[in-house]
């Protein structure tokens, strides 16, 4: 249930940076070539999947935290 819930916030969070770097890249007055050559949904898929492997390593140490405390 952690590891299911944790993800989903993981998940959320990586929607959320990946659209505010491609914003920041679109209204950037200093737009590197790197940022402008990116396909968005790469930046996207990216950034979720960073978020889903967060979020699962969050709640993998949770619970092994959680887990040495009962012993």
């Amino acid at each position: 249930m952690a590891i299911a819930l944790c993800s989903a916030v993981g998940i959320v969070f990586g929607c959320a940076a990946s659209q505010a770097a491609i914003n920041q890249c679109a209204h950037s007055s200093e737009s590197n070539p790197n940022c402008l050559s990116q396909d968005p949904w790469i930046i996207r898929v990216e950034n979720i999947g960073i978020g889903l492997f967060a979020g699962i390593g969050a709640a993998v140490g949770a619970t092994w935290q959680a887990w040495q405390k009962e012993e």
